[in-house]
């Protein structure tokens, strides 16, 4: 762990020896690491000239049958209206469909185009080399015990639907 900030130990950290509370409070480790972690590649993202949210929006979809809106969102970590204005310039642009629900018509289903998914597939593949050289810091067995240790965490901590 290094003493430079956004990297590791905080320059604000107390003296040697001490230790903060956040510096062992889980929702804090959770969101620092989250940011450190993506940084990084949403840097590369930007430089795609793909803005993160649509980032976001096409992974989420990909290996999906189509979500809603507000399915989308909240796996966007986005508000709905947001979603919904980038879902529309994302159809405009070729990369998404809108589906009525037959069943249900004021449910509408979300779907990447070949288009999106030739877009997304590109981004995946960036965000998998990003994502072995993070984890290859801890090694393989660890890193499936963190993902499925936080994949437990998410689904305890969701509110009930």
């Amino acid at each position: 762990m290094s003493g430079t900030p956004g990297k590791g130990t905080p320059a604000d950290a107390g003296a040697a020896g001490e230790t903060r509370f956040v510096d062992t409070y889980l929702l804090y480790l959770l969101a620092r690491a989250s940011s450190v972690a993506s940084a990084e590649f949403h840097e590369e993202v930007r430089a795609r000239g793909v803005p993160v949210t649509v980032w976001r929006i096409l992974a989420s979809l990909k290996g999906t049958r189509g979500l809603t809106v507000g399915d989308l969102a909240r796996s966007c970590l986005a508000n709905q209206p947001a979603i919904s204005k980038m879902v529309d310039k994302l159809v405009m642009r070729g990369l998404l469909s809108r589906q009525t629900d037959g069943d249900d018509r004021r449910r509408v289903w979300v779907r990447l185009t070949r288009a999106g998914e030739g877009e997304v597939d590109d981004l995946i593949d960036a965000a998998e080399r990003h994502q072995a050289r993070l984890l290859d810091a801890i090694g393989p067995g660890e890193a499936e015990v963190l993902k499925r240790a936080l994949t437990l965490l998410i689904e305890r901590a969701a509110p009930d639907p």
